[in-house]
């Protein structure tokens, strides 16, 4: 469940109980809450995340101009912060987490603090976030002026000790196997193709994957709030940035002062993550029939039939011609999954999407490999493409148990792929490395309200396809005194960044002044995308 799944595998996608509370003032040494079901290894990683966050507030950040191949222009600025590779021994093996900040653009009476942001994934880079201010962004104007907007590279992700699982080059070649089995003999070499990526995840990054977890990297989070100088967390997160963001919420209630979490992940413990995955196949299908009875109803425009089952007979077409001869020698029924999965994560692939099929069905295939084909002279795309599903896979391997029965996963699959065949499949094998997983996999946070947590903004379409509805109201639920912003009928992933007067609004509201809706709000959707 990445929100930017690479090409090549989904974008998804994808806590404590009795605590022991204290807040983390910059300099002291106090622990943070500490999982219930945890014991006493957990009781020692709360400590050892003080121990980190007391350390890191001494030494700071050493802000640099930011290196010229990041692609980060003045005036950000870059630098890094150490945090243990395991919290249980704080004094241990350090690694390097690169982080990037932009100054408040209004005066220093106007200043509230630092914001900090995740994109998601697990295995998204958040360093892109300050750019929303050299770049004017309007929907970020207001906020920019009380805040600095400060980005980083989780653990594992990009410039911060990155893992890897397999060769770049290897990992973009195309084109794939078809995701959806024709017999038991594709089963079987699926289910070869993800034993042999887990064992080259423990080959190349062993000694990194078992703290590879969501709550290390809120420990990380913590330890950079402190680097910060800043007493309290201001937080940004969408799609798994939402998860993150829960897991933090649980463990240092204390130590939040505003957090918006966009487009939910469902925090429940049986939720993360098999169960999850499996719901986003029935989301995806929903999204996916919108985005066609869409392009019906824009039939002057595309071409593709004046019915959804027009359409969804053009997209059988399509398929079945990629899986016979690949379009090109490199688009087969994987690539194209990959390119047209676009369309239900986000309405601003809606045009672009169904221009290229449309291309494509009045004779032009050359349109569709352009777009379909990942580009294997592109060395740094690769690295990072194969790095993000590298740290994907980590994390969600590593927050939770997986059925280990091959049995489980072919009646659970073969059971939804019948009603919801668009996704299905692909999620499936994107996360099967789990079934086989070569380090310790952990349970799930509790999450929860504890002592401390002030009121979080939640933000949610109904029709999300990579995190259903259903998550936000569970997080609304387990966070007391939470608002929730529904954006009805609509189903683009990531609500904050799209033009919606009704959500914009309360989210400057709420950063500004921390102000919410005696009630939860519901909002009628934005504009839908015109050809």
């Amino acid at each position: 469940m990445r929100e930017n799944k690479p090409k090549s595998r989904l974008l998804a996608l994808s806590s404590a109980g009795a605590l022991v509370t204290a807040t983390l003032i910059a300099g002291a040494v106090t622990a943070p809450a500490a999982s219930a079901d945890s014991g006493r290894g957990q009781d020692r990683k709360a400590l050892g995340a003080a121990t980190a966050a007391a350390r890191a507030a001494k030494a700071g950040i050493d802000w640099q101009d930011c290196p010229a191949d990041w692609g980060l222009e003045k005036p950000i600025q870059c630098g890094w912060v150490s945090v243990p590779l395991d919290y249980a021994k704080p004094n241990g093996k350090q690694i390097k987490l690169a982080v990037d900040r932009i100054g408040n653009t209004g005066t220093k009476e106007e200043r509230q603090g630092a914001l900090i942001y995740n994109p998601g994934g697990p295995g998204g880079s958040g360093l892109r976030f300050p750019r929303r201010v050299t770049t004017k962004s309007a929907l970020w104007t207001n906020t920019a002026k009380a805040y600095d907007f400060v980005g980083f590279d989780p653990r594992g992700v990009g410039h911060s000790a990155p893992i890897s699982c397999v060769d770049p080059q290897e990992f973009v070649k195309a084109p794939k196997a078809d995701p959806v089995p024709r017999d038991e003999a594709d089963k079987r070499a699926q289910r070869k193709l993800a034993r042999e990526y887990a064992e080259g995840c423990a080959e190349h990054s062993g000694a990194m994957l078992p703290h590879m977890t969501t709550p290390n990297t809120a420990r990380d989070l913590d330890v950079i709030r402190a680097a910060l100088g800043e007493k309290k967390l201001n937080y940004l997160g969408v799609s798994y940035g939402t998860y993150l963001g829960a897991v933090y919420g649980t463990l240092f209630p204390g130590h939040i002062r505003r957090m918006i979490v966009d487009s939910v992940v469902d925090p429940a413990r049986e939720n993360i993550w098999y169960q999850a995955n499996l719901n986003q196949d029935i989301a995806f299908e929903r999204r996916w029939k919108d985005w066609q009875y869409w392009v019906a109803a824009n039939d002057a425009a595309f071409h593709l039939g004046t019915t959804r089952a027009a359409v969804q007979e053009q997209w059988l077409k399509l398929r079945a011609a990629a899986a016979k001869s690949p379009l090109g020698g490199v688009v087969g029924p994987a690539e194209l999954i990959s390119f047209f999965q676009s369309a239900p994560y986000y309405d601003s692939s809606w045009v672009p999407v169904a221009t290229v099929f449309s291309k494509y069905v009045a004779g032009d295939t050359q349109a569709l490999v352009d777009a379909a084909a990942p580009d294997l002279s592109d060395t740094a795309g690769n690295i990072s493409a194969e790095n993000g599903n590298a740290v994907y896979t980590a994390v969600e391997c590593a927050d939770a148990k997986w059925p280990t029965s091959w049995q489980t996963w072919d009646r659970d699959n073969t059971r939804l792929n019948k009603d919801y065949p668009f996704m299905t499949w692909a999620n499936a094998w994107m996360n099967l490395p789990c079934a086989t997983w070569p380090a310790k996999q952990q349970n799930p946070v509790e999450v929860g309200t504890h002592k401390g947590l002030p009121p979080v903004l939640i933000v949610q379409s109904t029709r999300d396809a990579a995190t259903p509805y259903e998550g936000a109201v569970s997080l609304h639920q387990r966070f007391k005194g939470s608002r929730l912003i529904t954006e009805e009928g609509a189903g683009s992933h990531g609500v904050t960044g799209l033009v919606n007067p009704c959500v914009n609004e309360r989210v400057d509201a709420y950063l500004l002044t921390g102000e919410l809706d005696s009630s939860d709000v519901t909002c009628a959707p934005h504009a839908t995308p015109k050809p």
